[in-house]
């Protein structure tokens, strides 16, 4: 075996370093400096994120095969992989209050280290292109978040939403698994390529019922409706912080793992088979995930409905099957982490403040706390997709995308989508008039977050005004996939 071809895997490499060094000053340092550890494993982030977009800007991200064709990378790669790190930074910052808190003292080196680890994981399901190493990445990518869900030990809910977690994992990973062995039995390889030259097109009952699986499995990463059910309850139960990771930078990962997988190894049916199971979902999940958000009194519930539904909007460019509906997918991608840990992060602040985590409780929140209404005011309205905001622009990229696509249907869908639009501003805008229009007293009482909280919160809300206004963002993706291997794999 030539070892030098771990030098393919940089970032995978960039990012082992990074878990080495947190779990070093977490094992090692006196007890007195162990509150610098949630600033150290940011900082160390944030270099690797920087590294990851030097290589971009130098051209070291070219395509590269190592292992057998098992792993790859490439600019397109490189890139959801930076935009990955740019929402784990993100979160590394809205989470320093609550890891420096009395009860996560004991374990806080813990979050870190199996965040990391799910990261890596998240890593190599991206750069996979065979079945067995995106298996471990998979796997790697879920189990320890179960972990993560119970880390508030102290709370009933943390538990409940741990079990319904792993349960549900174990039980999409072995509905996956079924799905691949019927792949393996038509096809003879778990090889991307070698399964898409095999099947050629040629359709059977047993390939679409591995395909149906196939889909089913990764579902429940991406809480595609019907695969969702476990969503809003380990949302409500896991610690803030983990929610937040759970809904971004997991699902957006999923995400491009999955349009790799649908297009490198099921690409030459797309028209016979997933592009007509795809529509199912994504209407379902947009249309289900907005009615049951209305519904939502809890916050946290409230942002895993809304996660939901976005889940279904992302899932419009994998079915664009094209270069545009990746761009677009990335820039979604992007706007959304933004987003939605803006929202997060202003939920955050007042669950560490005063314990709130009632819609109810945000009535009159301008009188009290008028800059956390603005933030969270933004985030509501970019994930709304009211312009000039990012989020605006992000769905009109993936509508463009989706409707460049090969089928006539796909108008349909989009106009479904549009409609849904309508919904998910109703319910986005009950946020901002509890906060804006409400004539009750303020249950929340003016108070000052943390330094790294506000950081956060300033981060975020830049990258909405600077991604609405920015249109060389979205250019430079669209530039990248043009360039892609991927195209391919395209239906022209």
């Amino acid at each position: 075996m030539d070892y030098s071809q771990f030098l393919a895997m940089k970032q995978e490499i960039g990012l082992l370093v990074v878990f080495l060094l947190v779990f070093l000053y977490d094992t090692f340092m006196p007890r007195s400096t162990q509150k610098g550890l949630p600033g150290f494993a940011a900082v160390m982030m944030l270099l690797l994120t920087a590294a990851g977009f030097c290589s971009c800007c130098l051209g070291a991200s070219c395509q590269t095969s190592a292992f057998a064709g098992m792993y790859e990378s490439s600019a397109v790669i490189t890139a959801i992989k930076n935009i990955l790190n740019i929402g784990v930074v993100i979160v590394l910052i809205q989470s320093i209050k609550w890891a420096n808190s009395p009860a996560m003292a004991m374990r806080r080196g813990e979050f870190y280290e199996l965040l990391l680890v799910t990261l890596f994981g998240m890593y190599l399901m991206i750069s996979a292109r065979h079945f067995l190493l995106f298996i471990i990445g998979l796997e790697s990518a879920s189990l320890p978040l179960a972990a993560m869900v119970a880390l508030d030990k102290n709370r009933y809910e943390s538990h409940e939403a741990a079990v319904k977690y792993i349960l549900t994992a174990v039980f999409s990973s072995a509905i996956f698994l079924m799905g691949l062995s019927f792949v393996y039995g038509l096809t003879g390889s778990l090889y991307f390529k070698n399964i898409y030259f095999a099947i050629n097109g040629q359709l059977s009952f047993l390939l679409v019922i591995a395909i149906a699986f196939v889909i089913g499995g990764i579902g429940f990463k991406l809480s595609l409706v019907p695969f969702h059910l476990w969503t809003a309850d380990v949302y409500q139960g896991a610690p803030t912080s983990v929610t937040s990771y759970l809904s971004v930078i997991s699902k957006g990962a999923t995400a491009f793992a999955f349009l790799v997988v649908m297009a490198q190894v099921f690409g030459s049916v797309y028209s016979q088979v997933w592009e007509w199971m795809l529509y199912a979902l994504i209407i379902l999940t947009i249309t289900i995930g907005n009615l049951f958000a209305i519904r939502q009194r809890n916050m946290k519930r409230f942002l895993a409905f809304s996660s939901i539904s976005q889940a279904g909007y992302i899932m419009l460019g994998v079915i664009a099957f094209n270069a545009m509906g990746v761009a677009a997918l990335m820039y979604y991608v992007l706007v959304y982490i933004f987003s939605n840990l803006a929202a997060f992060g202003v939920a955050g602040a007042i669950e560490n403040a005063c314990g709130k985590v009632s819609i109810d409780d945000y009535r009159g929140l301008h009188r009290s706390n008028p800059k956390l209404s603005f933030a969270m005011m933004l985030a509501m309205f970019s994930l709304a997709g009211i312009p000039p905001f990012a989020g605006f622009f992000s769905k009109f990229f993936i509508f463009t995308g989706a409707i460049n696509g090969a089928s006539t249907a796909i108008y349909v869908l989009v106009l479904i989508a549009l409609i849904n639009t309508i919904v998910s501003l109703y319910y986005y805008l009950l946020v901002v008039k509890a906060m804006y229009i409400s004539e009750e007293e303020s249950v929340v009482p003016s108070f000052r977050s943390a330094l790294s909280e506000r950081l956060g919160l300033w981060i975020t809300v830049g990258g909405i005004i600077f991604l609405g206004i920015a249109s060389c963002v979205y250019t430079s993706l669209l530039d990248v996939t043009d360039m892609s291997a991927l195209n391919a794999y395209f239906i022209k």
